[in-house]
């Protein structure tokens, strides 16, 4: 196995990313993280012999009740009925920080544990077609060198696309006993059809860009007709610089919220590869832009 081999989806894209554009309506949540892959060169650790779907196991909450089996019916788990399969603790002397965060896609909140699982959640909520994020969805008990170990992995994420299994750990932080798990989720992700992938961090610019565009993500009423202007403006001149954008409306100061509100929703775009401000080129999104075309 290397990381250029296709079959084992997303975690084996390279982390490493040009200096190209990043348009925010566009992109996907493996386009904005940094991933890492290091954990492949453990997979040969794991017993992996044919019948290890059957010895490895998986285990989900239900309510009160923990249910065991094989990773090979991994893909015949009702997720949407689960619970996370562990509570989160808080004390004062605790060193990670957890808590809730609300994200737009499932209108409630979901756990996380430290800030770069929060970060994950309000990046994925903002990257196209998440449907359901379960955390801490099920603890994975597998076989390596005849040793039995066990691995919660920290986020199941349901998009349009499929499913992702996702552990986030900088990547100064992964050490070798963490690398063997990624790996042991890895392979029981793609036993289930799955992708996974290890977020080590993010595209420069990307979490100040995305956390900046979230304060305008809940309902904003427009009672001034503020949106349709942006995107006439956006339409009209094909792409054009955030300032000059909100200019070319009655209000610019309303149009600016408004603006990143629609920023957040998709119907434009901005490039977030640099610093997002008045010189950041904004577009109308694509599927927009035909459309006004076509009227």
């Amino acid at each position: 196995m290397n990381s250029t081999d296709p079959k084992y989806g997303w975690y084996c894209r390279s982390s490493g990313r040009s200096s190209d554009a990043v348009w925010s309506d566009a992109c996907h949540l493996e386009d904005l993280a940094v991933l890492d892959a290091g954990f492949m060169d453990y997979m040969q650790a794991l017993d992996l012999d044919e019948n290890w779907p059957l010895r490895w196991t998986t285990t989900w909450k239900f309510g009160r009740d923990l249910v065991t089996g094989p990773v090979r019916d991994l893909d015949k788990v009702d997720i949407g009925r689960s619970v996370p399969v562990r509570r989160f603790t808080w004390r004062t002397d605790q060193f990670h920080r957890p808590g809730l965060e609300y994200l737009m896609a499932t209108d409630r909140h979901h756990g996380f544990e430290s800030h770069e699982e929060e970060r994950l959640l309000l990046i994925a909520d903002f990257a196209a077609g998440l449907v359901e994020a379960l955390c801490q969805p099920f603890r994975l008990r597998f076989l390596s060198e005849g040793k039995v170990i066990r691995h919660t992995p920290d986020f199941l994420l349901v998009t349009d696309s499929g499913l992702f299994l996702v552990d986030v750990r900088p990547a100064e932080r992964i050490k070798p006993e963490d690398a063997l798990k990624f790996a042991a989720a890895a392979e029981a992700a793609l036993s289930a059809g799955w992708q996974y992938g290890v977020v080590a961090g993010w595209r420069q610019h990307l979490w100040t860009n995305v956390d900046a565009l979230s304060a305008e993500r809940r309902p904003l009423p427009d009672v001034l007709g503020i949106q349709g202007q942006l995107r006439d403006a956006a339409a009209a001149q094909g792409s054009l610089l955030f300032g000059e954008l909100v200019e070319r409306c009655r209000v610019p100061a309303i149009a600016r919220a408004h603006a990143i509100h629609l920023l957040w929703h998709r119907h434009l775009g901005v490039d977030l590869s640099g610093p997002f401000g008045d010189g950041s080129l904004v577009r109308l999104a694509p599927q927009l832009h035909h459309r006004e075309l076509a009227r």
